[in-house]
């Protein structure tokens, strides 16, 4: 099993409903959910390793635990306690290294804080990443400051490296970018600008190698 801290929208936010239409399956329940068209195009291809991780942005990374469910669990509760909850900014739809994602339309300092607390505080839960799980990142493509984050905290994408995204696609190419693009404006329409805090730091869990990702726990915010 793994598990890993991300942000999702809250239940009642509509961002929940429509990214879980989008991506054809709800976190919260395990349910499928049908899918929009796309004229063309197959979206359940083009968002099935969305789907497979659920509608989130990555906080603290997947890792395999190191030591006990409990413990993680009890150190993750007390992070969420002293965290204050913040206000999110406006999300936008972006193409994001040929993925379209929402991204934070300015730089949210607690949010950054949040993350690095994340990674940090319950680092010492997670197992190290295998040899071959390394080798897999393809380090010598890194910068030399993401291979000491990929060795200190078993991915590289995290503290000053990291940035929220809430990917919604695969890598498309131009002419896919064409067609899914206008659809998925359309679908989410302006439900990601909508004012939104963060109040809760969910707590997700993958049962097995390619099982899809499950929220496990909400966690309160109560700082």
């Amino acid at each position: 099993m793994r598990a890993a801290l991300y942000w999702a929208p809250r239940l009642e936010d509509p961002l929940h409903a429509l990214g879980s239409q989008w991506l054809g399956r709800d976190t919260e329940t395990g349910a499928t959910v049908a899918q929009p068209a796309l004229p063309g195009l197959d979206i359940a291809e083009i968002t099935a390793d969305a789907r497979g991780y659920g509608l989130h942005a990555t906080l603290k990374p997947p890792f395999r635990l190191a030591t006990s469910w409990a413990a993680m669990r009890a150190d993750a509760m007390a992070l969420a306690a002293r965290t204050r909850p913040f206000a999110l900014p406006p999300l936008k739809l972006a193409d994001h290294h040929g993925f379209l994602a929402l991204l934070e339309s300015e730089k949210c300092q607690p949010l950054q804080d949040l993350c690095d607390a994340c990674v940090t505080a319950l680092d010492a839960h997670r197992a190290p990443p295998t040899e071959a799980e390394i080798a897999r990142r393809n380090p010598a493509r890194m910068t030399e400051r993401q291979r000491e984050l990929l060795h200190q905290y078993g991915y590289h994408y995290v503290l000053d490296q990291w940035w929220f995204h809430v990917t919604l696609t695969r890598r498309l190419t131009a002419e896919e970018r064409a067609v899914v693009w206008p659809a998925l404006e359309a679908h989410l329409g302006t439900v990601p600008s909508q004012p939104r805090r963060v109040t809760e730091l969910c707590l997700f869990t993958q049962a097995g190698p390619g099982a899809p990702f499950l929220l496990a726990e909400r966690l309160p915010l109560l700082g």
